[in-house]
């Protein structure tokens, strides 16, 4: 029979029995912070609705198999001969053999990377039968008959969830790893961590908020967000940044960016060393970075053309009365993009053609492939969403975030569940996720159009999107367009965003970089990680482009400047901001991006 390598040091019983009874303590103060919240009305804020779509989607499932009763007597006996396999398998090893593994991880799946898992029988039959069960609940949704594709991919997801949550790996008893680091610490890795339950609870207000860093290392303007520039212009919705040059000349056409108002603007300017924005001022661009306010109720009624008209036109405004420029080359990211291309279109409808090129960053425009958020948007779900926003005027931060940590829930959720309350590790500093944990609101007529004309009407690729009584036309838009795509992207998933390019009317110039949705944008020269793929044109299929086109090492960010150089060159000496035709309302970032949500 295998064992385990090494044997487990007995625990000091005296020690475990103290903090067992400073587990209790903790827990009660954990409970008591949860119950704060409910205190005032009694009425509970938990996601009872999302729980509800839960049980009704995967109950559809179950009823198109336990309708035809031979089906699903098929599905119980292929469940069946997996686990008498097993069994069989598991027999054997205890006999001293070394029989073949019924059911092996995913080779990215890190859950199971501990020794013991292979090595201790007992662990390695919990994995396997965790592993043979969920792949056979993914193939009754796969294999279910007579459902819509929605009802399937809400589904899927739904279940990737149950999996994730339902994993061996996440409880101290079904992994040997936290087994062993419980009697080690005797359980003094219980009590820290939920001393930290209890924090993140009362940091979300009631709610669990999993911390994956540690926010006291990081602060806006000190170590994140540190590029030099000024403060030139700000309303109700957005500030303007102009960013000091570090060269002699500066391309004379003005740079904007329009980032994504679901977060905030430094994921482009993290540190000196990964900022795209830093890197752009360096190659002499005279760059200007919106920044978005973060929402509350007195921003309820800022709709998709507000953020239009008061975010990219104001701003563009803005930098013509800094620059003496008329025309500028743009870029927008994520849905900062969406915003961007809808922009050229009333440009291309108006005939105000300000904007002369766009980079648009892991951007979509057509929504047919939009990935697993497209979950949390039929018309149920975003009535729900409505109701929500109607009694404070916006969408809680806290809530998107969650919807993108859920895309990867193993890797978003669960690792820092088990890290931090079983293990009782506090997350390392890492500047991306302190980012990504600052949350920022989203205004209720705006978040309501945007899901409702891109995500579930699908509008602006249909031509069917109006805004201020203007019908939206891409194939109206006719500047060159570079169109990012990452091959990993969660969010805007590389067949989305090659399937979008063709709804243009210009040339696009359709560019795959390596990784995901950040890490395949924030690639900097200098310490690259991953290539690009380029081969002209996005037509046809995803994947014949993808056999056809050439791979690029190292970062996309040269070739793209590249091409912005070559379509208008010429330069002048370079602008000092404030010091033009808008003077400075204070230093880099500003204030909006200090607002927490």
């Amino acid at each position: 029979m295998t064992t385990l390598k090494t044997t487990p040091q007995l625990p000091d019983i005296e020690a475990l029995s103290r903090n067992a009874s400073l587990f209790v303590e903790q827990f009660g103060r954990t409970a008591a912070t949860y119950m704060k919240p409910l205190e005032g009305d009694g009425i509970p804020t938990g996601p009872s609705e999302e729980v509800g779509d839960v049980v009704r989607t995967l109950g559809t499932v179950a009823e198109k198999w336990l309708a035809d009763p031979q089906k699903t007597l098929e599905a119980q006996a292929k469940l069946s001969e997996a686990f008498i396999t097993l069994w069989g398998s598991t027999w054997f090893r205890m006999q001293g053999e070394a029989p073949q593994p019924v059911a092996v991880p995913e080779p990215k799946d890190n859950r199971f990377a501990h020794a013991d898992w292979t090595t201790n029988p007992v662990f390695d039959f919990l994995k396997q039968s965790y592993l043979i069960t969920s792949r056979w609940a993914e193939g009754l949704v796969e294999g279910a008959e007579g459902i819509d594709d929605h009802t399937r991919h809400k589904a899927q997801f739904y279940l990737r969830q149950i999996v994730g949550a339902l994993s061996p790996s996440n409880f101290v008893l079904t992994n040997p790893e936290l087994l062993r680091h419980t009697l080690e610490e005797n359980g003094a890795n219980l009590v820290r961590g939920m001393k930290m339950l209890a924090e993140d609870i009362e940091a979300g207000k009631g709610e669990l908020r999993v911390r994956q860093t540690d926010p006291s290392s990081f602060e806006v303007g000190r170590n994140v967000a540190v590029t030099p520039g000024e403060v030139v212009f700000r309303n109700d919705l957005m500030e303007l940044i102009q960013y000091a040059p570090q060269t002699e000349t500066v391309l004379k056409r003005p740079f904007l960016i329009v980032p994504p108002w679901i977060n905030k603007f430094y994921i482009l300017d993290l540190n000196a060393q990964k900022s795209l924005i830093g890197w752009m001022v360096s190659q002499g661009l005279t760059v200007f970075c919106i920044s978005w306010v973060n929402p509350d109720e007195r921003h309820a009624q800022k709709d998709f053309e507000s953020y239009m008209r008061e975010g990219i036109e104001a701003a563009i405004d803005a930098i013509g009365a800094a620059t003496g420029e008329s025309e500028v080359a743009a870029a927008g990211y994520c849905v900062g993009g969406t915003l961007l291309a809808v922009t050229l279109a009333m440009q291309a409808a108006t005939g105000n053609k300000r904007i002369k090129s766009a980079t648009l960053l892991t951007t979509q425009v057509d929504f047919t492939h939009a990935g697993d958020l497209k979950v949390f948007a039929d018309e149920e779900q975003i009535k729900g969403i409505e109701a929500r926003m109607a009694k404070q005027g916006y969408l809680d931060g806290a809530r998107m975030a969650n919807a993108f940590n859920m895309l990867r829930p193993n890797d978003l959720i669960w690792s820092y569940v088990v890290n931090n309350y079983v293990k009782g590790k506090a997350p390392m500093a890492f500047d991306l996720l302190y980012w990504n944990a600052d949350a920022t609101r989203m205004p209720a007529a705006n978040h309501s159009f945007y899901l409702r004309n891109c995500y579930l009407e699908n509008n602006l690729a249909k031509g069917k999107m109006v805004l201020g009584n203007v019908r939206l036309d891409l194939k109206k838009v006719k500047v060159p367009i570079f169109n990012l795509a990452t091959r990993e992207d969660h969010i805007a998933p590389a067949l989305s965003v090659f399937e979008g390019s063709a709804k243009f009317g210009g040339k696009v110039d359709y560019v795959l970089a390596g990784s995901g949705h950040i890490a395949g944008v924030v690639n900097p020269p200098a310490k690259p990680k991953y290539g690009y793929w380029t081969g002209g044109p996005a037509k046809g299929r995803l994947e014949d482009w993808i056999a056809a086109a050439t791979e690029n090492k190292g970062s996309w960010w040269p070739y793209w400047f590249s091409w912005l150089e070559k379509q208008a060159p010429a330069r002048v000496p370079a602008r000092i901001p404030g010091s033009g035709g808008l003077a400075s309302l204070g230093p880099a970032p500003g204030t909006y991006v200090r607002m927490k949500a």
